[in-house]
């Protein structure tokens, strides 16, 4: 039986190969975009099978519109892909407010509001499966992106606290964990650069990332909508495992070291 997907953010990149792996095997997809000018060739190719949306993922009011669209036109909804976002370089002291509010409000914020406009119909079909694009940078951070940092790592938290919550209506929610891969950075911004910072900018260890191939990404989502039992966190990419295990490694070493610190901070 189909699936039916509705994938935010598929005009190029990571959603759009997503997509085309759904439609070209024969599910039905729903795909958002804010130009829908740019889904005019998927809408072409598959003109049966594709829904093609104009969706700003901020609008919470549009987004629950959206959902509702979809529930009228394919009559039920398997997959919530929220992969709408965007990847804010910048300093934590250059970033402006702006600049900060937007990435949450894109990344998390985006993401939650999709999720809720879902959440109705999938507890009623007693079915479904909700997948948060985070990112490794939702487990480990870095340098000049702590904007998209924070809104990663609060999609991490958020999900975990959904999949417990929603797991007795038969809802599974996945948070999908993508290292770096060739997007081409169109969905970025920049922050004024403070030159004081320069040195950090010049760390080599950014430079000497391996980045991964969009496309090959295509067999991973599909075995995950799939799984009978999909899991919590899937990471993509090689060496991401490496990076997460050195993370916690590091993590559990320093509570280990402090324990003693810890526990008289209890006070009985």
């Amino acid at each position: 039986m189909s699936k039916v997907w509705l994938i935010t953010g598929v005009s190029r990149g990571l959603g759009r190969e997503w997509a085309c792996a759904a439609l070209e095997r024969g599910d039905r997809v729903a795909g958002t975009a804010r130009d829908i000018a740019a889904l005019a060739d998927l809408a072409a190719a598959f003109p049966e099978t594709f829904l093609p949306l104009s969706l700003e993922v901020t609008d919470r009011a549009a987004d629950f519109a959206a959902v509702d669209q979809v529930a009228r036109y394919f009559g039920r909804l398997d997959v919530v892909l929220n992969n709408a976002g965007f990847m804010q370089f910048g300093m934590v002291e250059e970033l402006t407010e702006h600049q900060i509010r937007a990435e949450l409000e894109t990344n998390l914020l985006g993401s939650l509001w999709v999720t809720q406009a879902a959440l109705p119909m999938l507890r009623a079909q007693g079915s479904g499966h909700i997948i948060q694009v985070s990112s490794l940078w939702g487990i480990v951070a870095s340098p000049n992106v702590g904007a998209y940092n924070a809104s990663k790592w609060a999609l991490e938290g958020l999900s975990q606290s959904l999949a417990a919550e929603v797991a007795g209506f038969g809802i599974h929610v996945t948070l999908l964990e993508p290292a770096t891969y060739d997007t081409g950075f169109t969905l970025a911004t920049f922050a004024t650069e403070n030159p004081a910072y320069d040195p950090v900018r010049a760390d080599p260890d950014y430079a000497a990332q391996r980045f991964g191939i969009p496309s090959a990404t295509r067999d991973a989502i599909l075995a995950l909508v799939d799984a009978e039992k999909p899991p919590l966190r899937l990471l993509l990419g090689d060496g991401a495992l490496r990076i997460v295990t050195e993370e916690y490694e590091s993590r559990l070493a320093t509570w280990n070291e402090w324990q003693t610190v810890s526990i008289a901070a209890q006070g009985n």
